[in-house]
C-alpha cells in the first residue's frame, strides 16, 4: 500500500488505552518509510467526517479503535464512491470484523500489515428502521439478548473483552422479558439456488443475528458459515426456551457448535426484514443503532448486504479467523 495513510484514532477505545499504542503503531510506520498523520476523533460523527475528508483526498482511512469505530469508517468511506481504501488497527474490546480479516492483534504488526498488506474487496450491510435513512455497517446486526447485553457492556468499565461480554449477556438473559421476532429472509439462499419472499416467519425467541462476519461479541463465533465476501447475510435465530438453554448457547457459540443445538435455526439471503412485537435496542457492531435505540414495536429493520463495498487492506493470504 503506497497511499499516504490517516489514522482515525478513537481515543477512549479500551478506556483510553489505545493512546499508550500510538507510540509502537507510529514508531512502525516511521520505521517503514510510510507517510501518515494522526487524528483524534471526538465521536463517530466526527470519526465519519474525518474519514469521509481523507477519503475525498485519495489517503486510506485507517481505523484504530473498535468495532464501532470500523463499521463507521467502512460507511463513511464506501459512500465516498470507487476507490476508498480502509485499514484497521485493532484496539477495541472485540476487534470482531479485524479477526475475521486475519489483521494482527498486536498494534504495531496491524500497522506494518498496512504497508504489506494488499486491498481486498468486502461486503458491508445496509440497514435502515422503517422508511428511514440507510446507515451503513459491517460486522453484524441484531435484536434481542445481545443487543439489551451490548448496552450493558458499553455502560460498564470494569470488565473488558470476552469476559466482559459474557457477563453483560448473563445480566440481560437474568432481565429478559419474552419476545416475538418477525423475520424475512429474500434472496440467493444457497449457491445456485434463488428464492423469492422466503419467510422465516414469527419466532418467540431469544435473539436474531443477521451476519456479514463469523464473529460477534470478542471472538463468538456466531454465525460460524459466515463469509464477508459472499454477497450474502447468515441469519442466526434462537428459540425462545428455559433460559438456561440460551446459557448454554452462549457457551457453544465460542466455536460456532450452538448452530447445532435444536433451538437455533439458520439462513441465508441478501436482505432481511426483522422486528419484534416488543420494543428494543437493534445493535450492529458492538454499538446501538441511532435508528432503532429502540426500535419500536412492530416496526421493520431492513437489512441488506452491499457486495464488495469496499476495499479493506488485508494480509496475502488472508486467512479466516484470529492472527497472533
Amino acid at each position: 500500500m503506497t497511499r499516504p495513510l490517516c489514522l482515525v484514532i478513537n481515543p477512549s477505545a479500551r478506556n483510553g488505552r489505545v493512546l499508550r499504542d500510538l507510540p509502537a503503531i507510529a514508531g512502525a510506520l516511521t520505521a517503514a518509510g510510510a507517510t501518515f498523520r494522526l487524528c483524534q476523533s471526538s465521536s463517530l460523527e466526527h470519526a465519519m467526517a474525518l474519514a469521509t475528508q481523507a477519503a475525498a483526498d485519495e489517503e486510506a482511512v485507517v481505523a484504530v479503535g473498535g468495532d464501532g469505530l470500523t463499521g463507521a469508517l467502512a460507511g463513511a468511506v464506501a459512500r465516498t464512491g470507487a476507490g476508498g481504501v480502509l485499514g484497521l488497527i485493532p484496539a477495541g474490546r472485540g476487534n470482531d470484523t479485524a479477526r475475521m480479516l486475519g489483521i494482527p492483534a498486536n498494534p504495531a504488526a496491524a500497522a506494518r500489515n498496512l504497508l504489506v498488506g494488499h486491498p481486498r474487496p468486502v461486503d458491508l450491510i445496509g440497514v435502515r428502521a422503517a422508511d428511514g435513512a440507510e446507515c451503513i455497517v459491517a460486522g453484524s446486526v441484531y435484536m434481542g439478548v445481545p443487543s439489551e447485553g451490548g448496552e450493558i457492556a458499553n455502560a460498564s468499565r470494569l470488565t473488558r473483552g470476552p469476559t466482559g461480554y459474557l457477563i453483560a449477556g448473563a445480566r440481560a438473559l437474568l432481565g429478559w422479558q419474552h419476545a416475538t421476532f418477525t423475520v424475512r429472509v429474500d434472496g440467493r439462499a444457497a449457491a445456485g439456488t434463488t428464492t423469492t419472499g422466503s419467510a422465516a416467519g414469527e419466532l418467540p425467541g431469544f435473539c436474531v443475528v443477521v451476519a456479514n462476519s463469523a464473529y460477534l461479541a470478542a471472538g463468538r463465533k456466531a454465525a460460524p458459515a459466515a463469509d464477508i465476501t459472499d454477497g450474502l447475510l447468515d441469519v442466526i435465530m434462537v428459540r425462545q426456551a428455559h433460559p438456561l438453554a440460551f446459557a448454554r448457547v452462549m457457551l457453544k457459540a465460542s466455536n460456532g457448535t450452538h448452530v447445532q443445538l435444536s433451538q437455533v435455526s439458520t439462513d441465508r439471503g441478501v436482505s432481511i426484514s426483522l422486528s419484534a412485537n416488543r420494543a428494543m435496542p437493534a445493535a450492529a457492531d458492538g454499538e446501538t443503532l441511532t435508528c432503532a435505540a429502540p426500535l419500536a414495536a412492530g416496526t421493520a429493520l431492513h437489512i441488506r448486504a452491499l457486495p464488495g463495498a469496499i476495499q479493506v487492506i488485508a494480509p496475502q493470504p488472508s486467512p479466516e479467523g484470529a492472527a497472533a
